[in-house]
């Protein structure tokens, strides 16, 4: 039986079941193009981060020219680098004692593993659970730059303290500090982008030195958001960034100036499967399953209802750029209507007829499907790339 990346290779789109998700290679290499020069210039690795994709062959593109380590959100992530070489890997969400076995196990097959926590109590579970593996676990203390999540202010006793937990194992070691500036997503302006990156800087930097006052090593300073690796101006005292969206870009990025509504490489390929002429709109067989239900733009000056529609070919439609929209969702229907609440040309757009949804987040679309088709520069199917589900 021919495999996935067999069976499509060489075929159009329009062979293609749908919903399908499609991933454009140009646009693909030009983001990650984008992020490795920028992060060339400030003088800082890159360590990507592989859950927007959670495919293989995307995580060697992003790795190309950077030193080998990933960040992972989730344990199957972090098999899955394994299972392809990949043993450098940041776990970047807050480790619980009982996820430490399976840590353990990545550690014996070879896996150089980081965890993340926030708080003395877990350092003193971790170390102790670490010990009773026979792990010496590296540890980072997540620093909460922006008030947006987790972690621990820069001036907050317990991060010395839970650095001096670590720092005393057994089973662990302070392996440093590291901050997401979340709230970069809601950003309006280049100004604002580039305040948020400084201020991420600024709050991890500053708690990297108080751990080094207070006498503890403090070897990895870690940052990471797409808007902020893009827009920082300086990194002193930094030495890693992490980014994982930017590899395909999407609305909510474009929402606030950090790419362009071409810049997006993900879309969700699918057919019109009916009209409602009365109300002048029309049905398509991407729904929420297809797209999620993910509705980050819709806090943004322009939103995006639950994707923003474009031509067979990826570019504008006929109506007008950025005209259609799908705006509400059930399982597996998706309703589309003009933006400006005119009646859409249903004439456009016969039953049958293809069209791609560009998505809102592209970690939250991604996640829906199995894998990516992947388009070559005339708009063919160059080969089918496999995702890994699951935690």
């Amino acid at each position: 039986m021919a495999t996935p990346a067999q069976a499509l290779s060489g075929v159009t789109p329009e062979a293609l079941p749908t919903p399908s998700l499609l991933v454009d290679r140009a646009r693909l290499a030009r983001n990650i193009d984008r992020m490795r020069t920028r992060l060339a210039t400030l003088g800082v690795p890159l360590r990507p981060h592989v859950k927007t994709a959670k495919c293989a062959e995307i995580t060697r593109l992003m790795l190309a020219g950077q030193p080998g380590g990933v960040t992972v959100s989730t344990l199957a992530e972090a098999h899955d680098c394994l299972d392809h070489g990949i043993t450098d890997i940041l776990y970047a969400v807050g480790i619980v004692p009982a996820k430490l076995d399976a840590v353990a196990a990545l550690v014996a097959d070879g896996a150089h593993v980081t965890v993340l926590l926030d708080a003395p109590a877990t350092a003193r579970d971790v170390a102790s659970r670490a010990a009773a593996l026979g792990l010496e676990l590296p540890v980072m203390i997540e620093i909460d730059s922006d008030g947006h999540r987790a972690g621990l202010r820069p001036d907050d006793p317990a991060l010395v303290e839970a650095g001096r937990i670590l720092d005393a194992g057994p089973g662990t070691r302070l392996a440093g500090v590291l901050t997401h500036a979340g709230d970069s997503y809601q950003c309006r302006s280049a100004s604002a982008l580039e305040a948020m990156a400084e201020r991420e800087r600024v709050c991890v930097v500053g708690a990297a030195a108080r751990l080094r006052e207070a006498g503890l090593r403090c070897p990895h300073v870690s940052v990471g958001s797409t808007p902020t690796a893009l827009y920082a101006t300086r990194l002193d005292g930094v030495t890693e960034v992490r980014a994982g969206v930017y590899v395909f870009m999407d609305l909510v990025m474009a929402g606030i100036g950090v790419c362009s509504v071409d810049d997006i490489a993900l879309s969700v390929l699918t057919s019109v499967i009916g009209h409602q002429h009365e109300r002048g709109r029309m049905f398509v067989d991407a729904g929420w399953m297809a797209l999620s239900r993910d509705r980050g733009t819709a806090d943004q000056p322009i939103d995006q209802g639950y994707g923003l529609l474009r031509a067979p070919d990826g570019g504008p439609t006929p109506d007008a750029p950025d005209a259609l929209v799908v705006t509400a969702t059930s399982q597996e229907h998706g309703i589309v209507t003009a933006r400006d609440g005119a009646a859409v040309d249903l004439s456009r757009w016969p039953v049958g007829s293809r069209l791609r949804v560009l998505p809102n987040h592209a970690c939250a679309t991604a996640a829906q499907h199995a894998g990516y088709a992947l388009l070559d520069e005339r708009g063919r199917v160059e080969t089918y790339w496999p995702r890994r589900g699951g935690w």
